[in-house]
């Protein structure tokens, strides 16, 4: 695949000036997502995967990444007016501290199954959501966030970071006595996105500082390989390139390169730089993260992004996540901005030509969390709809000013959808 695609689009969504109509059809999706995700927040407040037509699907348990998803994302549907989505955030952040919170060894369990059923280990990456939750919702003024924020923090810096690597690890035992050997990237990510609204929420440079070394120190192994980032080490943190070779459909811890993950790192990159005000510093990593995962991924024939690829950037997992689109077109927006090439609008145009003829679920107001290669709807490795965040997010951004975090644009924005 290479990044010579044809432009498709035709009204381009993406870069300032927006034009009217795609304005209103983005603000108006977006309360379509929030909507369609009331029905995932219980009563009792953890959340619930869902299926396809937004129905609780009982077979998986709730689970902590998907509530602070949603506490998250409800959060930045209050800034922005949309009603009732304080509630919906605030009945998320409690269910966070009563249901998913682990009285007993502290921290957050991994999920909680049918009958009080502990599920799991204590996950960086679903640290990292809480963090993002909490922060959101202090932003927003949830009640309950504050105090949660300062809770979530506190564990992920004494549990999960490393402070010799400058890096989180990746899993440890319910009470903390074990640690797995293994070392990741993608809770990396999600901890530089948290730590990044952590620091708009707080104002404490400490979590800004390590936002930024972890992207740093992620540059420096994808510029090393081809700007295809390594997602698997060991202990040490040594690359680990043909981890999970025979699961190559796994929904965390695949197998190669993930374009997804390329683009969503170059715009945590040029979210970094917005936030520290270091503008332009890491804008040049960030086109080649963008340029190679666009090589990679996209679909010049078909349309669509690819799931993984081997070293070589041969696809492994061709099927398509709405995640991976999702993250190339606001990184494309990003871009854009910071750069001020209209390539960047173009490129987005198509990819929101594509995503509005083939991710769309009009029917339901959300997105199909995965296609086959002939962009059909499948559902091996993403059965139903667990959540909006990616979709949520690459919606309203273009709306928002550009800040190191959803919550601080949304709040800068007002309430534009009230």
């Amino acid at each position: 695949m290479n990044a010579d695609i044809s432009r498709t689009g035709a009204d381009s969504t993406s870069n300032q000036p927006s034009s009217t109509s795609e304005s209103a059809w983005r603000r108006g999706h977006f309360v379509s997502l929030l909507r369609f995700a009331e029905a995932s927040v219980r009563e009792d407040g953890a959340a619930c995967w869902l299926d396809d037509h937004g129905r609780p699907d009982s077979s998986h348990p709730v689970e902590t990444w998907i509530t602070s998803r949603m506490a998250h994302v409800f959060a930045l549907g209050h800034l922005l007016g949309v009603s009732g989505a304080g509630e919906y955030a605030a009945r998320a952040i409690s269910g966070l501290q009563d249901v998913l919170g682990d009285a007993e060894f502290g921290g957050w369990l991994a999920a909680r199954g049918e009958g009080d059923e502990v599920v799991g280990t204590k996950q960086a990456y679903a640290h990292a959501f809480v963090v993002l939750a909490a922060s959101s919702g202090k932003i927003a003024g949830i009640a309950g966030a504050s105090d949660l924020l300062t809770k979530a923090l506190a564990v992920l810096d004494a549990r999960f970071w490393e402070p010799e690597q400058e890096l989180h690890l990746d899993e440890r035992s319910r009470d903390w006595s074990e640690t797995a050997d293994y070392r990741g990237v993608n809770a990396n990510m999600h901890a530089v996105e948290a730590l990044l609204a952590a620091h708009a929420a707080t104002g404490d440079g400490l979590w800004l500082d390590r936002a930024a070394a972890i992207g740093d120190r992620v540059v420096s192994w994808a510029e090393s390989n081809d700007w295809r980032i390594p997602e698997h080490f060991d202990a040490a943190w040594n690359p680990l390139l043909e981890y999970n070779a025979d699961r190559p459909q796994d929904p965390f811890k695949p197998y190669g390169a993930t374009p997804g993950h390329g683009l969503e790192w170059a715009r945590l990159l040029l979210q970094i730089d917005a936030e520290a005000g270091t503008s332009g510093r890491r804008t040049q990593a960030a086109v080649a993260l963008f340029e190679r995962a666009v090589a990679d991924g996209w679909d010049p024939e078909g349309g669509g992004f690819v799931y993984t690829t081997d070293w070589s950037g041969t696809p492994v997992e061709a099927r398509r996540f709405h995640w991976v689109a999702a993250e190339a077109v606001a990184t494309a927006q990003v871009l854009g901005r910071v750069t001020g090439e209209e390539r960047y609008a173009e490129l987005e145009a198509e990819w929101w030509a594509w995503i509005r003829e083939n991710l769309v679920d009009v029917e339901h107001g959300s997105w199909h969390h995965e296609l086959d290669t002939e962009n059909q709807p499948s559902g091996r490795t993403w059965i139903g709809k667990p959540d909006v965040y990616h979709a949520a997010q690459a919606v309203i951004l273009p709306e928002l000013p550009l800040t190191g975090s959803f919550a601080a644009s949304a709040q800068r924005a007002g309430q534009i959808l009230a």
